[in-house]
């Protein structure tokens, strides 16, 4: 069975908090996994109530304790009712919420952590040095080789997974920021990915950085210089990969089935094909890092939050990956 799966709430004054207590009233009553709400106890419980959920959120002691739903909140003292959406005492606690769930998987405490959306330039604004979470999350379990693979699905089931060599950086750095052994590191967790999710096969494109692929080197060298012996390397060591092929041919052949992963070279020319099937399912999963961590492919939406309004299909399918995932015990 699975047994425990911890889920950071992030920013309180988002829409985190709502989408996870709505997913979590979906769960069937024959599963047997055991959940673990890491965030502000008070507005928690407050928030269940208003919403009519009503789910038995537990206090939390120690895992054996009876029960399914646990509220955990790593903090000293409760966060002030009514905070203004983007609170600098939110941010600092969704960073707090953020560290309790990753050193608990650490410490094998937790089978997997999915982690609610937070607001980055939140915490920026509170002078805590942030990227994203993938990006703590690694430095926290001391990994640099780990990469970010978005996942979705259309209404008839057709699948894009999609994995990032570069992430939260502006265009104009992006090339700089490609080098072989990164896009290697991405190409290998791609293929792995794809055995972890139980897949009949592991076949994985690359994308070109530039138009047309570059076009054999006429308008850009990024395939030529790394990208191609990147690709040659995998190959060599007998991952089947195919590559640099331009974007806008590469996604049309993974969507209709031709390629089980896609490696993505920057942040948009993975997530806009992603996000235009599957805006409302897809998934965030961090590839690499030494225990599973999911997390629903949205913000905060401060526009929304408290409202009820918030959809929970992305956080519903970031458990039940959680749950695919997590070791069995």
């Amino acid at each position: 069975m699975t047994g425990w799966i911890g889920i950071s709430l992030g920013d309180m004054t988002g829409i985190g908090p709502e989408v996870t207590l709505k997913a979590l009233a979906e769960e069937p009553e024959s599963e047997d996994s055991r959940y673990l709400l890491i965030g502000d106890e008070r507005s928690t419980r407050r928030l269940n109530k208003r919403l009519g959920l009503n789910l038995p959120l537990h206090p939390f002691n120690d895992t054996a304790s009876p029960g399914r739903f646990f509220l955990h909140d790593p903090l000293p003292e409760p966060l002030a009712a009514d905070l203004a959406p983007g609170s600098p005492f939110a941010a600092r606690a969704a960073i707090a919420y953020l560290r309790d769930g990753g050193e608990r998987c650490l410490r094998r405490e937790l089978d997997a952590l999915i982690t609610a959306p937070v607001n980055k330039e939140a915490i920026l604004r509170v002078g805590q040095p942030f990227v994203g979470q993938t990006e703590f999350l690694s430095q926290l379990a001391a990994t640099e080789r780990t990469a970010m693979m978005l996942l979705g699905q259309d209404g008839l089931g057709r699948w894009l997974r999609v994995a990032l060599v570069t992430t939260h950086i502006p265009l104009k750095f992006v090339s700089d920021r490609l080098t072989q052994a990164k896009i290697e590191s991405v190409i290998e967790l791609a293929s792995e990915s794809c055995r972890d999710l139980g897949l009949a096969r592991a076949r994985v494109g690359v994308c070109g950085l530039n138009p047309h692929a570059g076009e054999g080197g006429k308008i850009g060298t990024e395939e030529l210089t790394v990208i191609a012996p990147a690709v040659r390397a995998v190959q060599q060591r007998g991952i089947e990969v195919s590559g640099p092929i331009p974007a806008d041919t590469l996604f049309y052949q993974a969507y209709r089935g031709d390629y089980d992963a896609v490696v993505a070279m920057y942040h948009d020319q993975g997530l806009v094909p992603l996000k235009m099937i599957g805006f409302e399912s897809g998934v965030n999963w961090t590839l690499g890092l030494p225990f599973v961590r999911t997390s629903p492919d949205h913000g905060t939406a401060y526009d929304i939050a408290g409202q009820g309004k918030a959809n929970p299909s992305s956080m519903r399918a970031a458990i039940n990956l959680a749950k695919q995932l997590a070791p069995k015990s």
